[in-house]
């Protein structure tokens, strides 16, 4: 794994944020918002995502929710989720890394989006924000509930 590609998807951006507890507590915080993360049912079926609905059981490997499967699940240390649609083929990665008494937590966006109507959409989600707000809500709801821990 490279920070320039990951499952020959080119890196599209990243971001961090440190949280005062220890990684199981962040680990915990972090399953129970996987789920939250999901592409809205009528969104997953519009871009055609796949997978497009829930199976297994987070955060056990090969687990769905709507546009994403856990592809790579290291407990404490890592998930991987993975999906596609009619626009994008794209790869989430979560890492926790302790930093002392604390956790860090980065979130790395790895996409391709072929032809011109990727390219729209890329600009849809990626151009609009809309996908930064996401990945950051996802990563202060973890922080929220790992420090009430």
């Amino acid at each position: 794994m490279t920070r320039t590609e990951l499952d020959g998807l080119p890196y599209v951006d990243e971001h961090a944020i440190v949280i005062d507890a220890a990684p199981e507590k962040v680990w915990s915080a972090l399953v129970d918002r996987l789920p939250g993360f999901a592409a809205p049912s009528a969104f997953a079926r519009l871009v055609g995502a796949r997978p497009a609905r829930s199976t297994g059981t987070i955060p056990e490997q090969g687990a769905e929710i709507p546009g994403f499967a856990l592809a790579e699940v290291v407990a404490q240390q890592r998930v991987r989720l993975a999906g596609r649609h009619h626009f994008s083929t794209y790869a989430l990665l979560l890492e926790l890394r302790p930093e002392g008494s604390r956790t860090k937590v980065t979130a790395t966006t790895y996409a391709v989006f072929p032809g011109w109507t990727g390219a729209l959409y890329r600009l849809a989600v990626i151009g609009s924000r809309a996908h930064l707000v996401l990945v950051r809500r996802l990563l202060r709801d973890t922080r929220a509930g790992a420090e009430l821990r």
